[in-house]
């Protein structure tokens, strides 16, 4: 029997990595929120990889905490292993990566929802979503209508979920969990213009059966590094992980089978991530390589279960299992859980704004693999924003919308509403023209003064944020004052870092200009050096160091910032705009940007097509 449940200011649907960051930030700017979820035990669930962070993820991280998110505290508390990748590189694309205790993970979220003010979880299936009177309604199994003012669809990988593994193939959700059938009808019923998209999960094996001692040993970082910038105490590595590698006889094998991997078949109608394959796509589509790397890491402190990182598939499991067998160190593997593809609905993200509001529902907002993407990093970013612009509706205040300047969070979104994806969309520093700006060890000094003006930034957090920003002001006006004389010994040091010896005094921010020099190896010779923090030397460091390269990223920051402002009323027909080519006002009129900046990025729109956007805007008078 159908009854009236309870009323909140916003609802959320699911509780993955997404749905967590979105109900946290929408009940601590004082919403009355609800996070709705099918199984309460795997709240914050990890059913792809038992990691957190990696190449530009991490910086996604780093800013979901700059803002007051809560992915990279659970991710401090709960990490077996810590890595900087690509510390070979420059600063830019340094990125941090963490091997997690997943079930620890999901422990610390569940516990993070449930003493969260304002919140209440709870374990119900959605099955129907409706607008009435002004208001959203969600139909639970159990026939309870809830009411909000918003809604967010934060549904991962359950909207109608179909799991292959072989010839094998049953609706289901990740890991076992029921599918959002019902849910998945009700928004084609609503009129959301949904696609289907897969992915996938390796196999994962008993640390008995693996003889870790064939294997490359892969250990953490000596100096680890947290995600949260409130994280003081030092992070342990307990867990060390393994690498390695398929060969001949595991090609052999694969090929042998193809017939009966899903993916070839046809059987699978989804498009799978371009980035991620399936260790038989890696087969075909690199059939030069002779080896492929796999990653062997720990599920928890707690389990012997390892994961298999690389060997994603869909393959029958007799099959995976041969497979296994024929790698180094997996000889004897005993499975604990099979390799399986899932396929699932999930919107073209053009049918949102930057807000992650839909165009044409008011009120209902999208966030994480539901929009198109994949990866917890890009769903708890995604999520954080809806969560956060959820809450700025019920409050009758404007949007929140990042831009590509600002963050990866921004990138991605623009990518997402701007471009749509064709593919499960993943963040790669490679998306971003401004990565120089926008480096992972400063997400703070970018966004944390907008996360204390949104509201999720308390007190305490800030005054510490602002004797950082003192700190690091004052450092770089001492070093600009700071003339180091010439020595033996300091000539000794640049000729063995490769750069030209000194004759007479040279000013100390001249030398950390030099590439091959750093605060540490020119301690020595400043006999004024302060007792701070090692990152505010890093800060100073990296902005005298790249000081004209940041100079000109900044200055096309500026320039796209001021096409940003220059709005695009949301009721133009772009076909009645003389001059404007045809692919262009098909391509605006169906993705409606909200500024001449966004219209800029869209495919298929020149640059001779935003000139005369910006004249019809000055004829009109019209920049609202």
């Amino acid at each position: 029997m159908i009854y009236e449940a309870d009323r909140f200011d916003i609802i959320i649907i699911g509780a993955g990595h997404a749905g967590i960051e979105a109900g946290l930030a929408s009940a601590r700017l004082g919403c009355r929120t609800a996070v709705f979820t099918i199984n309460l035990d795997w709240v914050g669930n990890m059913p792809c990889n038992p990691s957190i962070g990696g190449t530009s993820k991490g910086h996604l991280v780093r800013e979901i905490d700059a803002l007051g998110g809560e992915m990279g505290v659970a991710a401090d508390k709960n990490t077996l292993q810590n890595r900087m990748l690509n510390l070979g590189k420059g600063p830019a694309v340094h990125s941090l990566r963490a091997q997690i205790d997943r079930r620890g993970y999901s422990a610390y979220m569940k516990h993070a929802l449930e003493k969260q003010e304002n919140l209440f979880v709870k374990q119900a299936e959605i099955v129907d979503l409706y607008r009435e009177n002004g208001e959203w309604i969600v139909k639970t199994r159990l026939e309870a209508l809830h009411r909000a003012k918003c809604v967010v669809i934060a549904t991962g990988t359950f909207l109608a979920g179909k799991v292959y593994v072989g010839d094998v193939c049953y609706e289901s959700g990740p890991d076992g969990m029921f599918p959002a059938n019902e849910l998945a009808s009700a928004l084609k019923k609503l009129g959301i213009p949904t696609r289907r998209f897969k992915t996938g999960t390796p196999p994962r094996v008993n640390r008995r059966s693996a003889d870790l001692g064939e294997m490359e040993l892969q250990p953490g970082d000596e100096k680890t590094t947290p995600f949260s910038f409130t994280t003081k105490e030092n992070i342990v590595n307990s867990e060390p992980c393994y690498i390695t590698y398929t060969n001949d006889e595991t090609k052999q094998i694969i090929l042998d089978n193809l017939d009966k991997s899903p993916l070839y078949s046809g059987r699978i109608d989804g498009v799978g991530p371009r980035y991620c394959p399936s260790i038989e796509d890696k087969i075909v589509r690199f059939s030069e390589k002779p080896r492929h790397q796999l990653f062997v890491e720990p599920c928890g402190a707690n389990t012997d279960e390892l994961y298999i990182q690389g060997l994603s598939s869909s393959l029958p499991e007799d099959v995976q299992l041969k497979i296994l067998h024929s790698i180094p160190g997996l000889k004897h593997a005993e499975v604990m859980r099979t390799a399986y593809a899932i396929e699932y609905d999930c919107v073209d993200p053009l049918a949102l704004k930057a807000s992650l509001e839909f165009f044409d529902y008011d009120g209902l907002f999208g966030a994480g693999q539901f929009n198109g993407s994949s990866g917890y990093e890009e769903a708890a970013a995604q999520g954080l924003v809806a969560g956060i612009n959820a809450a700025m509706k019920v409050k009758g205040r404007p949007p929140v919308v990042l831009d590509r300047g600002s963050s990866y969070i921004g990138t991605l979104i623009d990518d997402l509403v701007t471009k749509g994806c064709s593919d499960p969309y993943r963040m790669m520093t490679s998306r971003s023209e401004y990565r120089l700006v926008l480096r992972q060890d400063n997400a703070d000094r970018r966004l944390t003064q907008l996360g204390y003006d949104i509201g999720l930034i308390n007190e305490d957090r800030y005054g510490e944020f602002c004797e950082k920003i003192c700190l690091i002001n004052e450092e770089r006006q001492r070093v600009e004052g700071i003339t180091i004389a010439p020595s033996e010994e300091l000539n000794k040091l640049l000729i063995s870092r490769e750069t030209s010896p000194m004759t007479t005094g040279i000013r100390l921010v001249e030398l950390l200009r030099r590439p091959q020099l750093d605060y540490d190896a020119l301690a020595p010779f400043d006999k004024t050096r302060p007792n701070l923090p090692a990152e505010i030397f890093e800060q100073v460091g990296l902005d005298i160091k790249y000081e004209g390269y940041i100079r000109h990223q900044q200055q096309q920051i500026n320039e796209m910032r001021r096409l940003e402002v220059r709005r695009l009323p949301s009721d133009i027909n772009y076909g009645d705009i003389t001059g404007l080519r045809l692919e262009a006002a098909e391509k605006l009129n169906k993705i409606r940007p909200e500024n001449i900046g966004q219209a800029s990025r869209i495919s298929g729109v020149s640059p001779a097509d935003v000139t005369v956007l910006l004249i019809y805007l000055e004829r009109e008078g019209r920049n609202d």
